[in-house]
């Protein structure tokens, strides 16, 4: 049941120009061929018949003004005589001649029927055919046979061909104009959806509803909806930074305080458990801070990649960049892909011992790849590691190191906003075989 929807899914067009050109076309072309086949048919083929049938009475005519002469030569006479009068070219002959006749053009439909009507009609009927544009008919008569030579335009109307070229030609040229029409409806709407898709990827792009009053409204309700998604996202990064703010000045007392203390040991966990809590407000903060617009510029990956290798190196983590491509430049918001790539890099140092990166070019897009040869993660608790503040203890090694479950979801909205996706893979490579991660970019 669901084999012919999935054939005509492959062969009809996916954009909107093309399936409002097919919209716009199969009836109109349908509908035109259908009346032109139609008329052609039953208008062109009942005037021939007509034409034909008041013909053979014509021919009946002067064929009995023939045969009621006296001798051949007064036949001859009464022929040439009334065959004059009526346009037709008659004279006695003692057999047909042997003619050539023209060939019949495929599309000549009115030619053929002729022919067809005249054997079917004409009594004593030896020969015809079609000679230099004009019918040539050989009848028995009392004195020997009759040529008779006359124009098809007696019989037949003439190029019924040229009513279907006309009405194909304007049919043409009038949905060339309806498609003009019916793409300066569609820009608008392809506008938008370009404005909807650029703000999926973070990006506020100028638009100002036009076109139908449905695109307007729609326009309209977009406008609306991103206003408020960008006033709840500044809404919450004020609330996040206030928070901070107000948190920090008693951590800083307590720190001070926990120095003073007397009982070293004792202080040296106090303080382990504020540097934690300093840590969380951070992570939360650059949380946050991801979903902040930042203008996208022109940047090459693997100089990004290989700067916050070296930051991470410096820091003591140990971070291989395989040989590989250098992809051309990329839009892209550097900060955002920066944090992206320390939280992934943290992330496979923290829970594993070493990491490995590597830059691929794909069609469409370009890969970032890093595998550690830490635990890695369970296929099932793929999809749940990337949502925020989810930790997989378990799975990732619960003595590797704090965390508060934000890494991997930095990463992923990071990568989210520029239109591409973070993938969980198991890795493959000798020396490690941890977690794969593939962060993807779209070029």
């Amino acid at each position: 049941m669901h084999m012919p929807g999935r054939l005509l899914k492959s062969i009809f067009p996916r954009g909107l120009y093309g399936r409002a050109a097919l919209i716009l076309l199969v009836p109109v072309v349908t509908l035109l061929v259908l009346v032109s086949v139609l008329f052609v048919q039953r208008h062109y083929e009942r005037v021939t018949q007509q034409m034909t049938s008041n013909f053979v009475l014509v021919v009946g005519y002067l064929r009995d003004r023939a045969d009621a002469a006296p001798d051949a030569q007064a036949a001859e006479e009464a022929l040439a005589e009334t065959g004059g009068s009526l346009d037709i070219e008659a004279s006695l002959v003692a057999a047909p001649r042997d003619v050539v006749f023209d060939q019949i053009a495929p599309f000549d439909l009115s030619s053929r029927l002729v022919l067809q009507e005249l054997s079917q009609r004409l009594t004593g009927l030896l020969a015809q055919g079609f000679e230099e544009g004009r019918v040539v008919v050989w009848v028995e008569g009392a004195h020997g046979i009759y040529e008779l030579r006359f124009s098809a335009n007696r019989v037949a109307a003439r190029n019924p061909h040229q009513l279907l070229v006309i009405v194909l030609v304007a049919g043409a040229v009038m949905s060339v104009i309806a498609f003009l029409f019916l793409k300066n409806q569609m820009r608008p709407i392809l506008r938008l959806a370009r404005v909807a898709e650029a703000f999926g990827r973070g990006e506020s792009l100028p638009y100002h509803p036009s076109g139908a009053t449905e695109v307007r409204a729609a326009g309209q309700a977009f406008l609306e909806m991103r206003k408020r998604i960008e006033d709840h996202i500044e809404q919450r990064t004020l609330l996040l930074s206030g928070v901070s703010h107000d948190l920090r000045t008693p951590l800083t007392r307590m720190r001070l305080a926990l120095s003073m203390m007397e009982d070293e040991a004792e202080a040296q966990a106090l303080l382990a458990d504020v540097a934690e809590m300093e840590l969380l407000i951070d992570r939360f903060l650059e949380f946050a801070r991801g979903q902040l617009a930042e203008a996208p510029v022109p940047v090459r990956l693997r100089a990004l990649v290989e700067a916050r290798l070296a930051e991470a190196r410096r820091g003591g983590q140990q971070v291989e960049l395989r040989p590989g491509v250098d992809p051309e430049p990329i839009q892209i918001r550097p900060g955002l892909v920066a944090r992206a790539l320390d939280n992934l890099i943290g992330n496979a140092t923290r829970y594993g011992t070493r990491a490995e990166l590597e830059i691929l070019q794909e069609p469409g897009q370009v890969v970032v790849r890093i595998e550690d040869d830490g635990p890695g993660i369970a296929p099932e608790d793929r999809a749940t590691a990337l949502r925020p503040f989810v930790r997989l203890d378990p799975a990732r090694g619960a003595s590797a190191g704090a965390g508060v479950g934000l890494g991997l979801a930095i990463a992923a909205d990071a990568v989210r906003q520029h239109g591409g996706r973070l993938e969980l893979g198991q890795g493959d490579r000798p020396g490690l075989g941890g977690l794969a991660v593939r962060l993807v970019l779209p070029t």
